[in-house]
């Protein structure tokens, strides 16, 4: 088992490496490689996580919005926080890209009320006011930062 760990930490960080080179088909076919190297049963491995939000960031990045959503609904179904805000950043802008505007209001609207602009900082604004525009601010305007 420690094997197979090391070698989806291995594929892990090769994947990282070609993504961050915006080499998303290669890294989105190293982490398929991550997750296939899972042990049974792979949805209660500890990379799992992990391993389902990679393979769903590059689907994002390649316009992949179905297999983005899916990737994040699965690391869902594995564990992950339902209030992760990289994961309802991605699923909501996959709904977003797939003309789900209510759904993908849903999954992100609260974490805006919650951290406000920041895990916008580097996504198109289109995201942010897809949905912000919808919301009426506080008495006196939106808070610094929002």
């Amino acid at each position: 088992m420690p094997e197979a760990s090391h070698e989806v930490e291995r594929l892990m960080a090769a994947g990282e490496a070609l993504a961050d080179e915006g080499r998303h088909d290669e890294a989105l076919a190293t982490f398929g490689d991550a997750w296939q190297a899972l042990p049974e049963p792979k949805d209660d491995q500890e990379w799992a996580v992990n391993v389902l939000a990679a393979i769903a960031d590059c689907a994002f990045f390649l316009g992949r919005w179905d297999d983005c959503g899916d990737a994040i609904q699965h690391a869902f179904r594995c564990g992950a926080d339902v209030s992760n805000p990289f994961l309802r950043l991605r699923l909501r802008q996959s709904h977003y890209e797939l003309g789900n505007l209510r759904e993908s209001a849903n999954w992100l609207v609260p974490v805006y009320l919650m951290e406000g602009r920041k895990p916008f900082e580097r996504e198109d604004p289109k995201y942010l006011e897809s949905f912000r525009s919808q919301l009426k601010p506080a008495p006196g305007d939106w808070p610094e930062g929002w």
